[in-house]
């Protein structure tokens, strides 16, 4: 079962959770947003692989993540776009050893619909379009911050989201004209987004890793074993993702 949460339900569903614990067959996963396509993907394939287990998906920002397994939330997994997320994560004790299992890319993306004439992300920084950036306190807007930086670009934000996912939404609906999403996001809607430029300076690494004192330990560990093996990594690059 997925779902797709607001970081406010996330804490209000998970924490309610966690009073009165899982179903007995029912594992945790909480996921970046970015990966909700790839995740998605992974929970069909893991669970005609195991019938007797139920995959349940809870999508948000990643900082959101972070706070949800700090206030107690009852995940037996954690899977996040940036590194030092899982860092702090790991040095609290809230999660055991990370692994990373992907890699993404930034780009500048566009509507496909009308066709777009630029091939920079100089875009950006032109105050008659309509720019959109994730929220500096999440992973895909720290990145952005850090990559358009390192381009020596200052761009002219329209709106800041919350997730990557909200921002592609509001590209693919054409609410925007540029903004700064994952590749992945661009794969996942060909028919409604282009890729403007790729912001090389920045590789996204995506970890996971148990939750300590999760509800269901060893199901933890396999469904973490079976995103590393070859048919999970087979998925995540379908998806767009690199591999570690």
């Amino acid at each position: 079962m997925t779902r797709r949460w607001t970081p406010v339900l996330v804490a209000a569903g998970l924490l309610a959770a966690a009073c009165g614990g899982n179903d007995d067959d029912t594992v945790l996963v909480l996921a970046a947003s970015s990966l909700t396509d790839a995740f998605q993907d992974l929970e069909v394939a893991y669970e005609r692989a195991n019938p007797g287990v139920d995959i349940e998906l809870a999508f948000a920002g990643s900082s959101a993540l972070r706070l949800q397994i700090e206030q107690g939330a009852p995940a037996d997994v954690v899977a996040v776009a940036n590194e030092t997320v899982m860092t702090a994560l790991a040095g609290e004790g809230h999660v055991a050893v990370p692994t990373i299992f992907a890699t993404n890319q930034l780009v500048v993306a566009a509507p496909a619909d009308p066709p777009q004439s630029m091939s920079d992300p100089n875009g950006l920084a032109d105050p008659d379009l309509l720019v959109g950036l994730c929220a500096v306190q999440v992973p895909c807007g720290q990145y952005a911050d850090e990559a358009l930086r390192f381009e020596g670009i200052e761009p002219s934000v329209d709106t800041f989201e919350s997730d990557a996912r909200s921002l592609t939404a509001k590209l693919a609906l054409g609410e925007l004209d540029l903004g700064v999403i994952y590749a992945t996001d661009v794969a996942s809607r060909p028919d409604e987004l282009v890729e403007v430029a790729r912001l090389d300076s920045i590789e996204v690494l995506y970890p996971i890793a148990p939750v300590m004192d999760a509800p269901r330990p060893e199901d933890a560990a396999a469904f973490i074993e079976f995103v590393l093996s070859a048919d999970g990594q087979a998925i995540l690059e379908a998806a767009g993702f690199g591999l570690p």
